[in-house]
């Protein structure tokens, strides 16, 4: 499909749950990648999954970097400083090659190389997609970064339009699962459901999953009746966990 079509398929699907399959799609005829990941960020809190095309390793995003790997993501520290634009890894972390990221997280994922674009939303909004390669010996390069760069308006303009006035919430209708047939909503919500199961209590469970899909210490109290105090003191016990 050409360019200009892909264009017109995403913003046709501004405010539908089509709308970040269709992103990627023309993302991937910009640029080719394996895999992708989108979370949205608000100020403050923890990252909101999005999507993914991930065929392998999810547990690592929804258990591991949700969580709190994400505070060591270099990519992250750019969202911090309101910095906007296409950044490739190596170059933001040539200086430290035993970067903790790479060493700890990272290897386990089977990413090669990275591309990530970060959209700035308004003042405390980002959405942040991430493109990943798992081919050995492939890389990302200057003019795959070029391509992506030429199009970041416009990438960002759909961004804003889509997201800049909706709720970050998880789309219904994005992929599926090919051996068990369930849809990433139902995956998400039972890997949630049994997520450190042995190490937490049900209601620890409870905060744990609120807190991988965005809620702040205020949002989980509200839900689930407690106090704020009550909350950052599951907190602590979850994250020593």
């Amino acid at each position: 499909m050409r360019l200009d079509a892909l264009v017109a398929e995403t913003i046709a699907a501004i405010n539908t749950a089509r709308f970040t399959p269709a992103l990627m799609r023309l993302l991937n005829a910009i640029c080719h990648y394996d895999n992708a990941v989108v979370l949205g960020y608000g100020a403050g809190k923890h990252p909101v999954y999005l999507y993914d095309s991930l065929e392998t390793s999810r547990h690592l995003l929804f258990q591991d970097y949700l969580m709190n790997k994400f505070q060591q993501d270099p990519f992250y520290n750019q969202l911090l400083i309101r910095q906007e634009g296409v950044f490739n890894l190596a170059k933001l972390i040539q200086k430290n090659v035993h970067h903790e990221y790479l060493r700890q997280f990272y290897v386990q994922t089977g990413w090669k190389d990275e591309l990530c674009i970060t959209i700035n939303l308004d003042h405390e909004r980002n959405i942040l997609i991430f493109l990943g390669i798992t081919e050995a010996g492939e890389n990302f390069t200057t003019t795959h970064i070029e391509h992506l760069t030429s199009k970041f308006s416009v990438i960002k303009a759909l961004c804003q339009q889509h997201w800049r006035h909706a709720t970050f919430s998880l789309s219904q209708s994005l992929h599926e699962i090919s051996i068990s047939r369930m849809t990433m909503r139902r995956y998400i919500d039972e890997s949630l459901e049994v997520f450190a199961q042995t190490l937490l209590t049900k209601r620890e469970q409870q905060v744990a999953s609120l807190l991988v899909q965005g809620a702040d210490s205020s949002e989980i109290a509200k839900q689930l009746g407690l106090s704020i105090g009550t909350i950052k003191n599951y907190r602590k016990r979850i994250y020593t966990q």
